[in-house]
């Protein structure tokens, strides 16, 4: 099945994540954007991509919706600094590069909150997203979790990383 093909099915699957899109524009401004090879790497890295619609902010994008954070996305620093500040065992990536090579973005803590009211994500992962450049500027980076019911979420040196933190990413429809 090609990727198109998984999306509508997931599309057709997962119908509350867009309440009253139509597929055949998500599809027309998908080949508008030229988008295939973001939403193929997200479903290879394990992202489950789908479309997401936020009504409240007029948002329409397709976001990572895996029940957590992407495994082919795991054990990455924040950004490229954080990654050479390291001395020793620094990561092969960043989540900021990574997004960057692949025509994403991190999602932003309004994007989590909303996909969190949607469903439940990261039960036993987080996820990076992406951090406001005053937190950055002073080394640090935010990720998200779910435990307790409740949506956290953390800062962290940006240059630490961990097996079962990762990234979610998105790209917005037009």
């Amino acid at each position: 099945m090609d990727i198109l093909e998984t999306l509508k099915t997931r599309f057709n699957h997962h119908l509350l994540r867009h309440k009253g899109v139509n597929w055949d524009d998500v599809a027309s401004k998908i080949a508008a954007q030229n988008l295939l090879d973001a939403i193929q790497y997200m479903e290879e890295t394990g992202g489950e991509p789908d479309v997401v619609y936020d009504e409240s902010r007029g948002l329409l994008m397709i976001c990572d919706c895996a029940k957590e954070s992407p495994i082919g996305r795991r054990s990455l620093c924040y950004d490229e600094k954080a990654r050479l500040s390291r001395k020793k065992n620094a990561p092969i990536s960043s989540a900021a590069e990574e997004a960057a090579r692949h025509g994403l973005s991190l999602i932003d803590l309004d994007t989590y909150n909303f996909l969190q009211s949607l469903e439940e994500f990261d039960l036993s992962s987080s996820s990076w997203i992406a951090t406001p450049e005053d937190i950055r500027l002073k080394g640090g980076a935010i990720f998200c979790e779910k435990r307790y019911g409740h949506v956290f979420y953390f800062h962290n040196g940006a240059d630490s990383y961990y097996s079962n933190r990762g990234w979610r990413g998105l790209v917005l429809l037009r």
